[in-house]
């Protein structure tokens, strides 16, 4: 059976919103942005529902603006769902994630945007590098945009869900509070050296389902 992973685009960004399949009708999602200032709060909701999905958790690949918006419209619909992300992105979420992104939107001149990030819901459980998430997905600690960031790896499927991490022909950027070159480098080098060649990756923007390699000539690592 084809493995299927289905994708919406959300929020300011059009960030790749990942709906996730596990065993029978259930799925995670990745990364939800979908809110009232960009007037896509029930984008999910309605894909979940018109599908006959049951929405078991969501998964931050990373804590920025455009990668957790959705979280509010999200668990008004489904107040049960958990929420992962690694313990040095938390601070971009639950009741002081107004403070964490201020500086970045209003460096970007986008503050009409904090009422959208601010006292999200908190988080119900931390993914740490090692850990395994629905008895598939492997989670791999991948700093560079920013602390916490983390890329989600299925080894059975060959599926890399990179959020910021690794884009087609590109990489997140690393200027942002949190971000640095160096680590990001590494970051890159460790997926490029313990991932076959096979692997597509589910990035955070952009193209997705693209094979490694395709990305792994532009790193310059």
């Amino acid at each position: 059976m084809k493995y299927t992973i289905s994708v919406l685009h959300t929020g300011p960004f059009g960030v790749n919103t990942y709906i996730v399949p596990l065993e029978g009708n259930r799925v995670f999602i990745v990364d939800p942005a979908c809110c009232e200032y960009c007037h896509d709060s029930q984008l999910v909701t309605d894909f979940i529902i018109k599908n006959e999905l049951e929405p078991v958790a969501v998964v931050l690949t990373h804590g920025h603006f455009d990668h957790v918006a959705g979280l509010p419209a999200l668990l008004c619909d489904f107040p049960s769902l958990a929420i992962y992300i690694h313990p040095l992105d938390a601070q971009y979420i639950g009741k002081e994630s107004g403070a964490a992104h201020k500086e970045v939107l209003m460096n970007m001149g986008f503050d009409a945007f904090m009422p959208s990030v601010c006292n999200l819901p908190e988080a119900t459980n931390f993914m740490n590098e090692g850990d395994v998430l629905f008895s598939s997905w492997n989670v791999l600690h991948t700093p560079g945009h920013t602390k916490g960031s983390c890329c989600l790896y299925n080894e059975e499927q060959r599926v890399l869900l990179s959020g910021d991490t690794v884009f087609y022909g590109s990489y997140g950027r690393t200027d942002l509070p949190g971000g640095a070159d160096r680590e990001m480098m590494d970051s890159l080098r460790r997926l490029h050296s313990e991932l076959s060649e096979d692997v597509l990756v589910y990035p955070g923007h952009g193209e997705s389902g693209f094979l490694l390699p395709q990305a792994g000539k532009f790193w310059g690592v």
